[in-house]
């Protein structure tokens, strides 16, 4: 069972269920922050004193107030807490239910368990935890799990990203192309484009370009 946890999470209700859930566990060294850079900043400290945390629990949303962040989101911080300690296991604790996003967070951050918060997210949490402190297995809540199984008719790849980060820095679609064919990458013609572009929207569920650039911004995926 993991002897040290540090929690992520601004809201106080929330907060104080996951450390009662700890503390069912027995156990009894966690610290919590409701910021993303605090967390961060704890969890390198920690590394320095040669006390390192077992598992970060964290939320994806955090609510900005008049402090300037470096880590907006749980998204980030579970990215960075990856990067400075491999070795840590993380859960991600959230209402978030976007099968891509989720996906992305086990595919590009390496995170052990997803526990959507809802009616069962306690029993859950607890589940989460038994699991992988003592395995490598990974745990994702039940409802979400059979829509990240499901085969999609698309799938985003680092091709779609980079066009939707162009897209997003205000590049014309016509410039776009002349770029990717400059890269050497394929397809890059005005038709094809079109057709990636429908795709992405149906995908994301977008009205128009604005739409959904608006939306992977919201997503973290640019």
């Amino acid at each position: 069972m993991f002897k040290k946890v540090i929690i992520a999470e601004d809201l106080d209700v929330m907060n104080l269920g996951i450390q009662q859930v700890l503390k069912d566990l027995n156990i009894v060294d966690f610290q919590h922050s409701k910021f993303c850079d605090e967390a961060f900043l704890k969890i390198r400290a920690a590394i320095h004193q040669n006390e390192p945390y077992d598992l970060l629990i964290s939320d994806l949303s955090f609510k900005a107030d008049h402090r300037k962040a470096e880590i907006v989101n749980g998204d980030e911080l579970v990215q960075k807490a990856r990067e400075l300690q491999p070795n840590i296991k993380i859960i991600a604790y959230s209402v978030e239910d976007k099968s891509y996003r989720i996906k992305s967070l086990f595919d590009n951050a390496g995170i052990d368990g997803f526990v959507l918060k809802g009616l069962n997210s306690i029993e859950e949490l607890k589940k989460a935890i038994n699991i992988i402190s003592s395995s490598d297995q990974k745990f994702i809540s039940p409802e979400i799990a059979s829509a990240l199984h499901e085969k999609n008719n698309y799938e985003i790849d680092d091709f779609d990203i980079l066009i939707l980060k162009h897209l997003s820095s205000g590049t014309p679609q016509d410039d776009i192309i002349v770029i990717l064919k400059d890269l050497g990458l394929k397809p890059s013609s005005k038709s094809a484009m079109e057709k990636r572009l429908s795709k992405l929207k149906d995908f994301f569920k977008a009205n128009n370009t604005v739409h959904l650039v608006s939306i992977v911004k919201d997503m973290g995926i640019i």
